[in-house]
């Protein structure tokens, strides 16, 4: 169990969350394991197998607490809340602008520029610390080929081809994102390109499970500022899918989760003995390694950046929360065009 930023994490197996009159209590094999004032929490995660009481759920949800349900490997299941009091306004003014080709096009080549852009400064900095010329020089070159899909982007006349620029890029992005790691580890690291569902590496397995709490974080800035986290641009409409979620992920998939990745495998703060190896070839984190990551992940949040636009000091961990309150501004015509959020 993690308690940070007043949000627990629940990761162990069997583990059982329940009140204990005005607390919440953890319980694994019918020993306590933590015990804390309901009134000191803003949410619960569990991940996995976790039992929670239906009288928890009740009381989260009439405080306003959220319940977060994610799958061993960290994708999102489910979140149960209280009554929504979103903004009807703001989203009626988004129903509008998803309906509208014109706006919904230009929103959804903000998304994937912005997540270009920001890919390409991952490659651009692995190149600038490359101790090899020519893997210098391999990177450079994926980086260069960013920078034409980034033009080919804010061209794009159709979301069809807007999505083969975003898939083509992704490709070249993932093929050479291997260059970055360290060569001593490489073996243990192996990257090859994407895999999801489920993911067949130790590289993917992490990823994977950093996209899942990336996604988390989205989706709970879109529910604060009022959006309808079902209703994207990019992402087409299914029931069940976060599509706006998704499309705000994207700005902050480099810079936050595989930036983050990276410097875990790189520093040697993660291991080959923090995954298992399951039935069919998938790869996922151990409870000891979605601890070492959960904790990683909220570290992170906690650094201060200066915002590029709003040029203030602000913890990461803020971003898809600002980010969300420009996208909300731009559906509600305050601002000519979304802008995201771009590294420096």
């Amino acid at each position: 169990m993690l308690t940070l930023q007043n949000i627990l994490y629940v990761m162990t197996p069997q583990a059982y969350v329940h009140i204990d009159n005005a607390t919440l209590r953890v319980d694994v094999e019918r020993e306590k394991k933590l015990q804390a004032p309901l009134h000191h929490l803003g949410g619960l995660v569990c991940f996995g197998n976790v039992l929670v009481s239906p009288a928890l759920m009740h009381r989260l949800a009439d405080e306003g607490k959220s319940l977060v349900l994610l799958d061993d490997a960290g994708r999102f299941k489910a979140r149960l809340e209280g009554p929504v009091s979103g903004n009807i306004l703001l989203r009626q003014a988004q129903h509008r602008a998803a309906g509208d080709a014109t706006v919904s096009l230009e929103l959804a080549r903000q998304c994937v520029g912005g997540k270009i852009k920001n890919s390409r400064s991952i490659l651009q900095r692995g190149a600038r610390e490359s101790a090899d010329p020519g893997e210098a020089a391999t990177l450079t070159r994926a980086a260069d080929n960013l920078a034409a899909s980034l033009r080919a982007t804010a061209q794009a006349p159709t979301f069809d081809i807007l999505r083969g620029i975003e898939g083509e890029a992704a490709r070249g992005y993932f093929e050479a994102l291997n260059h970055i790691v360290k060569p001593a580890l490489r073996g243990v690291f192996r990257f090859e390109g994407r895999t999801r569902r489920p993911p067949l590496d130790r590289f993917n397995a992490l990823l994977s499970f950093l996209y899942a709490l990336l996604m988390n974080d989205c989706r709970s800035a879109l529910e604060a500022v009022g959006l309808d986290p079902q209703l994207g641009f990019l992402h087409t409409v299914r029931p069940g899918r976060a599509a706006l979620a998704l499309d705000l992920q994207e700005e902050f998939r480099a810079v936050l989760a595989d930036r983050l990745a990276l410097t875990l495998i790189n520093r040697g703060q993660i291991a080959a003995e923090d995954f298992d190896q399951h039935e069919g070839g998938a790869v996922l984190l151990s409870d000891k390694g979605r601890r070492k990551v959960v904790t990683a992940w909220q570290e992170r949040k906690q650094e201060e950046i200066t915002h590029p636009l709003l040029e203030t000091r602000m913890p990461i961990g803020l971003l898809p929360f600002i980010q969300a309150r420009l996208l909300a501004r731009s559906i509600r015509g305050e601002m000519d065009s979304y802008l995201p959020y771009l590294a420096r």
